[in-house]
C-alpha cells in the first residue's frame, strides 16, 4: 500500500510547510474519490503544526477536521517526535498523553512515532497514549549510515533488527522505517527488509526521501524485498528533497504481484492541480534544481537541507556551502556518530554554522586549551536532554562541552513534572480573554507564545484560512474581485476599488465593496510604512546602514541596542523560522543607530531590522 506525503512533506525548502488550509483541502475529495486504495493521507507534523498558526494564522485542528470531512474512507497520518511530542523540546508527560488524545478525537488514525536517537525509551509515552487512544501506532526506526560501509559498523545489520524487535516488544502496530535523509541504498535496503520480514511479525512502512535522486530505486527494491507500505508524493511536488514521485512508482509496479491499484489517470489529475497551486508559492521555493549524492557525505534530512542552506546565505556563507556539508559531516563524527532528525539535526547544523562562520575546524574545538562558546542547544544535547545515543557521548567531547555540569542519563521527561493543566488553562484563558477548546488548549501547551500570538490575530483577522492563496500571500489589486466561502452556501464578494496614500502612521485607506455594498478599512503599508507603528518598513539594498530580514520568521533574540558600538561578526539578532534559529550578525564594524523589531515580532522577508549610523 502507499501512504501519499504531499500534505505534509512534499516539500521543496518552505513550499509544503507553507501550504494553505484553502489548497488542501480543495483537493481532498478527489482524494478520496479517485484514491481510496490509499493506505494513508500523511497531514501533520511538527512544522506543519508549527507554521500553521505561526505565519498562516490558521488552525491545524480546523484543517485536519476538513480533511477529514472531505476524505473519510482514508487514514489520516500524522508524525509524532516522542517525548518531543510536534515541538522541539521535551513536555511534561501529561501534555504529550493530552495532545495525543486530542490529536486522535481530531481525526489522526496512524501516528508514526519517532524519537531523533532512535531510543525506544523516550518513545514509550507517547506509544503507550497512542495504543490508549485505540488508533494505529506505527514505531519508526530511523534510518542512518551506510548497512555495507565496515567502518559504520554502529549501525549494521543487527542494530537495526534488534530496534525492530525492542519496537515489537513495545507493542507497535507496525513497524516504520524512516530514511529522513534518503541515504538507503536498494541493494542495502533489500538485505534490511528481508531481514526484517523475517525477524519481525509486524507490518513495514517505508519511508525515504530523494535527495540523492535514486530513491524511486530504493522503494522499488524495498517492494521486491517484501515491505508493506511506502511513502510517496505526488508528481508536481516530488523529488529532489521530498518523497519519491507517485505516478511513477505506481507505473512501475503495474501488472506486477506487488501493483497497488492506484489509479493513474486519477494521479494525473491530481498532480495538475498540485502543479498549479505549486506556482503560488513561488517565493518559498528553493534554488535546489537537481539530486544531490552530497547527501551521502553530510546525511542532512530532506526537512533540513534547503533549510540550512538558507541559514548559510543569511550568514554570507552561501559561497562557502560546500565547506558548511563537509563540517556538518565532521561535526557528526566528532558527535559520536549520532541519528541525525530533527531536533538532533538541528544541533549538528548549529554547530556546523557556527564553526564555519567562525573558521574553527574539529582540531580547533577539541584542543583543550582553546575556549570554545558552544551554541546552547549543543550544551543541551550533550547533557541529555534529547536522549541518549546507543553507545552514550564521547567523553571528551561531552566534558568539554558541559565543563562542571553532570549529565542526566536518564529519560529527560521522567525529570519534568506534569504539568498543573488547570493553571495552564487559567493562563492562556486570562491571556486572550475567551475560553479555548480542548483542541486549541493542546496547541497552547506544544507552543505556547506561538498559540497565543496566532489566537489574538485570529480574532483580530478572522478566519483568513477562507482567502484564496493569491489574496492572501499577495493581496487584492485594484479592479481585482476575489469569492469568499465563509461556511458552505454562504459567499461574500469581495472588489477592490482602490487605495488611499499612506499617512504618517503608516497606514493607507483600502477602498471595497462587499457584496456591492461600499467599505472602507485602514491597514498597515508594509511596503512603505512607518517601522514602530505596526507596519515594518522595508530595507533598501542600496542602503550599507541597512541590515534586512534574509527571510521570514520570529525574531528570538535582540543582542544590540540603538548606540551600541558593534565589530564585524558580532551577533546583532536571532530569528526563528520553523526548524531553524539564524543568527543574523554585523558585516562590519560601526556604531548602531536603530533598532527597528523586538523579541518576538513576527518579520517577513526583506524586512529593516536594524539600522548603522553613518
Amino acid at each position: 500500500m502507499i501512504t501519499d506525503t504531499t500534505m505534509r512533506d512534499g516539500h521543496q525548502s518552505l513550499l509544503a510547510t507553507r501550504a494553505r488550509t484553502y489548497d488542501i483541502v480543495a483537493i481532498a475529495e478527489a482524494y478520496a474519490r479517485g484514491l481510496p486504495q490509499l493506505l494513508s493521507l500523511e497531514c501533520w507534523g511538527g512544522a506543519t503544526f508549527d507554521v500553521s498558526m505561526r505565519f498562516l494564522t490558521e488552525d491545524p485542528w480546523e484543517r485536519l477536521a476538513l480533511v477529514r470531512e472531505k476524505a473519510p474512507n482514508i487514514l489520516l497520518q500524522m508524525l509524532l517526535r516522542g517525548s518531543n511530542g510536534v515541538g522541539y523540546t521535551n513536555y511534561p508527560d501529561n501534555v504529550v498523553k493530552h495532545f495525543v488524545a486530542e490529536a486522535a478525537k481530531g481525526g489522526v488514525d496512524l501516528f508514526r512515532v519517532f524519537d531523533c536517537l532512535n531510543w525506544v525509551e523516550n518513545m514509550r509515552v507517547s506509544m503507550d497514549a497512542v495504543q490508549e487512544a485505540g488508533k494505529l501506532c506505527e514505531g519508526a526506526i530511523c534510518y542512518t549510515g551506510d548497512l555495507f560501509d565496515p567502518a559504520r559498523s554502529k549501525y549494521d545489520l543487527k542494530y537495526y533488527v534488534a530496534l525492530a524487535k525492542e519496537m515489537e516488544a513495545a507493542g507497535v502496530h507496525i513497524l516504520g522505517v524512516k530514511d529522513m535523509a534518503g541515504l538507503l541504498k536498494p541493494a542495502a535496503a533489500r538485505v534490511l527488509f528481508k531481514a526484517l520480514k523475517e525477524e519481525v511479525g509486524l507490518p513495514i512502512h517505508f519511508h525515504t526521501h530523494d535527495t540523492s535522486g535514486i530513491a524511486a530505486a530504493t522503494v522499488l527494491a524495498a517492494v521486491e524485498a517484501g515491505v508493506d507500505a511506502v511513502d510517496a508524493a505526488m508528481d508536481a511536488l516530488s523529488g529532489n528533497t521530498s518523497q519519491p514521485c507517485l505516478g511513477s512508482i505506481v507505473e512501475a509496479l503495474k501488472g506486477s504481484d506487488r501493483d497497488p491499484g492506484l489509479s493513474a489517470a486519477a494521479i494525473r489529475r491530481i498532480s495538475f492541480y498540485w502543479e498549479a497551486v505549486r506556482a503560488q508559492y513561488a517565493a518559498f521555493e528553493s534554488d535546489l534544481k537537481g539530486p544531490a549524492s552530497e547527501v551521502y557525505l553530510h546525511e542532512m534530512p530532506g526537512g533540513q537541507f534547503t533549510n540550512l542552506k538558507e541559514q548559510a546565505r543569511s550568514l554570507g556563507l552561501e559561497t562557502r556551502w560546500h565547506q558548511v556539508a563537509q563540517t556538518y559531516s565532521d561535526v557528526n563524527e566528532m558527535f559520536g556518530d549520532i541519528v541525525k532528525v530533527t531536533p538532533s539535526s538541528k544541533v549538528v547544523g548549529d554547530m556546523a554554522l557556527m564553526m564555519v562562520s567562525q573558521d574553527l575546524s574539529v582540531a580547533d574545538v577539541m584542543d583543550p586549551k582553546r575556549e570554545i562558546a558552544f551554541p546552547d542547544s549543543v550544551v543541551s544535547m550533550m547533557h541529555g536532554d534529547l536522549g541518549q545515543p546507543p553507545s552514550g557521548w564521547p567523553k571528551e567531547i561531552q566534558k568539554k562541552v558541559l565543563k562542571d555540569k553532570e549529565p542526566i542519563t536518564v529519560r529527560p521527561g521522567s525529570l519534568i513534572p506534569d504539568a498543573d493543566l488547570a493553571e495552564e488553562r487559567q493562563a492562556i484563558e486570562a491571556k486572550i480573554e475567551r475560553q479555548v477548546t480542548d483542541a486549541e488548549f493542546a496547541s497552547y501547551l506544544m507552543y505556547p507564545k506561538v498559540f497565543t500570538e496566532y489566537a489574538l490575530a485570529a480574532d483580530k483577522y478572522g478566519p483568513v484560512s477562507m482567502l484564496p492563496t493569491l489574496s492572501y500571500f499577495y493581496g487584492i489589486a485594484q479592479d481585482d474581485e476575489v469569492l469568499v466561502e465563509i461556511e458552505r452556501g454562504k459567499t461574500l464578494v469581495i472588489r477592490c476599488l482602490g487605495f488611499g496614500e499612506t499617512d504618517e502612521k503608516g497606514m493607507r485607506t483600502v477602498f471595497f465593496e462587499l457584496n456591492g455594498q461600499p467599505r472602507r478599512v485602514k491597514v498597515p503599508d508594509r511596503a512603505h510604512g512607518a517601522a514602530g507603528n505596526g507596519a515594518k518598513a522595508k530595507a533598501d539594498p542600496a542602503n550599507a546602514n541597512h541590515v534586512g530580514a534574509p527571510m521570514p520568521g520570529v525574531v528570538s533574540t535582540l543582542a544590540v541596542a540603538a548606540g551600541q558600538d558593534v565589530t564585524a561578526g558580532d551577533v546583532l539578532l536571532s530569528i526563528e523560522a520553523m526548524k531553524m534559529e539564524t543568527a543574523i550578525h554585523a558585516e562590519r564594524d560601526g556604531k548602531i543607530e536603530a533598532v527597528h523589531v523586538k523579541a518576538g515580532s513576527q518579520i517577513d522577508a526583506k524586512d529593516l531590522l536594524v539600522t548603522y549610523a553613518e
